[in-house]
């Protein structure tokens, strides 16, 4: 830090870099990007090295990675700055590679359009590639491998068409918009809205294993208990882990 860089507050980290002010709490809450200097006056501020780990932050966020995910990177003390951008310039030059796939997959997709030919959901998904993926597939197996559920859910994958991905995608995704948008519009836990949403969650999870009750609260409490799950709820709506946990426990207990 140059010894003329003032210590600055949240509001004006936010005005600098575009990063909201709920944003930067969010980050200093979870230990992500903390301000590291306090002022005469007992005010917490940013010094150029926090805004320099935000910047850090931002890059991986560009690439895809989940917060829990950059902390462990960033907190990892046999890498300095320079590692980390190394990094970051190859997980960029990866994504510039499946941006110019994408971008042939448009091409193609525009010339179907105007070859005047509507291409079926199978060879959308062949030229797109599919999208969907379960990056806790090894920790569910751990914890339920053996289970009727689990041997369920092997069976029903293993069944799935490539449409029945595409519809799920889709559904998984209007479902924690949905979510969200039932967490920031203050749905109460036990009210019709918060029960619809936790039945239609179970509904989801229902494609693959037969959800019971008691499996739908445990899943709940894994949800608030395992950062790594809590950050796939809270990486779109910070506290969104905690109220789809309270909406499920509730609507289970009612």
């Amino acid at each position: 830090m140059h010894a003329n860089s003032p210590a600055r507050s949240v509001g004006a980290v936010a005005a600098l870099t575009g990063v909201s002010v709920r944003t930067l709490h969010h980050y200093d809450h979870i230990g992500l990007v903390m301000p590291s200097v306090r002022t005469a006056a007992g005010y917490r501020g940013y010094n150029d090295v926090d805004i320099e780990r935000l910047h850090l932050v931002l890059v991986y966020r560009s690439v895809g990675l989940r917060l829990g995910e950059i902390r462990a990177l960033l907190d990892d003390a046999d890498a300095d700055v320079l590692a980390h951008l190394r990094r970051q310039h190859n997980l960029l030059c990866e994504q510039a590679q499946q941006l110019q796939q994408t971008i042939k997959a448009v091409e193609e997709l525009m010339s179907a359009h105007n070859s005047g030919v509507q291409l079926s959901a199978e060879e959308q998904v062949e030229i797109f590639g599919s999208a969907v993926f379960d990056e806790h597939a090894e920790e569910v197996e751990s914890r339920w491998a053996g289970t009727e559920e689990w041997k369920q859910s092997q069976q029903r994958t293993a069944q799935m068409t490539k449409q029945d991905w595409i519809e799920f995608k889709a559904e998984n995704d209007a479902l924690l918009d949905a979510l969200a948008e039932g967490k920031r519009a203050g749905v109460r836990p036990g009210s019709a809205q918060a029960n619809a949403l936790a039945a239609r969650h179970r509904a989801n999870i229902s494609r693959f294993y037969d959800c019971s009750d008691d499996m739908h609260v445990s899943l709940a409490n894994i949800y608030v208990e395992d950062e790594r799950f809590a950050l796939y709820y809270d990486d779109a709506e910070p506290g969104l882990a905690q109220f789809v946990h309270d909406i499920i426990v509730t609507s289970a207990a009612g």
